[in-house]
């Protein structure tokens, strides 16, 4: 857990999608740290999601694993129900899950495309969609992760395209949502290691030397960095700050 022990969102409800491991168990865990009541999404591993939960409880607070596909509609309504059920209305929407291929021009296919837009831009929609109907009156956060990709790099056109469309669907919620009190912020990661960054073979070689090169601050991120940039976009000290793009990334944004 983190050692940043404030009760900055004593009372809230938070849904993190994508939260079974990197990025969105590490915003999990830090929410929880911070008085959240945690709902932890996960699509298949519900081995990864349970023990996010089982780490939040240990330290004293409150999680509950939710399954569901974000982009599957069918899977999302009942997901939100349940949330709203069991912990209550919704304050914070972390919207984290995302998948990434990288792929040059060539090997570029309507599969390769759809799968990704239908995670990382279709699915965040919906779940924005579901979860706005059941957040708080009082109002809220939502937090949108995206990434540096978004700015263009060799081989991931598809992969960045859907992160710059994340960056876009957040400035339109922002001003879309803000008559609810409902602040919308994307949140922009630089290379960060997890689990799938070392799947990928992004860690521990030339790759990572080159980031850590072009990045000012001279490292790649952890998850507790990102994590610790979500809650704050979280909590009332963000209140005024709506429609940002946000990079955590030590500097390297391009």
């Amino acid at each position: 857990m983190s050692p940043t022990q404030n009760a900055s969102l004593q009372g809230k409800v938070a849904l993190v999608t994508g939260a079974s491991k990197g990025i969105g168990a590490a915003i999990a865990r830090e929410l929880a740290v911070r008085g959240a009541s945690v709902a932890v999404n996960y699509s298949s591993s519900k081995t990864g999601a349970d023990k996010v939960v089982d780490a939040i409880l240990a330290a004293g607070g409150k999680a509950i694993a939710f399954q569901a596909n974000v982009s599957d509609p069918a899977s999302i309504t009942p997901m939100i129900e349940s949330v709203v059920k069991q912990l209550g209305p919704i304050d914070i929407l972390v919207n984290n899950a995302g998948i990434y291929e990288f792929a040059p021009l060539e090997g570029i296919t309507p599969e390769h495309f759809h799968k990704q837009f239908n995670i990382n831009v279709l699915g965040l929609l919906l779940v924005t969609q579901a979860a706005v109907a059941h957040f708080n009156p009082a109002g809220g956060s939502i937090i949108n992760i995206g990434s540096v990709a978004a700015s263009g790099f060799s081989n991931i056109a598809v992969y960045g395209a859907t992160k710059g469309a994340v960056n876009s669907i957040t400035g339109s919620l922002a001003k879309e949502l803000g008559a609810k009190k409902i602040c919308v912020n994307a949140l922009n990661p630089g290379m960060v290691e997890t689990e799938g960054a070392h799947e990928a073979g992004f860690l521990d070689g030339d790759f990572q030397k080159l980031t850590e090169a072009a990045t000012p601050l001279g490292r790649i991120g952890q998850p507790i960095d990102i994590a610790t940039a979500a809650a704050f976009l979280a909590s009332s000290d963000a209140g005024w700050i709506s429609g940002q793009t946000i990079y955590a990334s030590g500097g390297y944004t391009a």
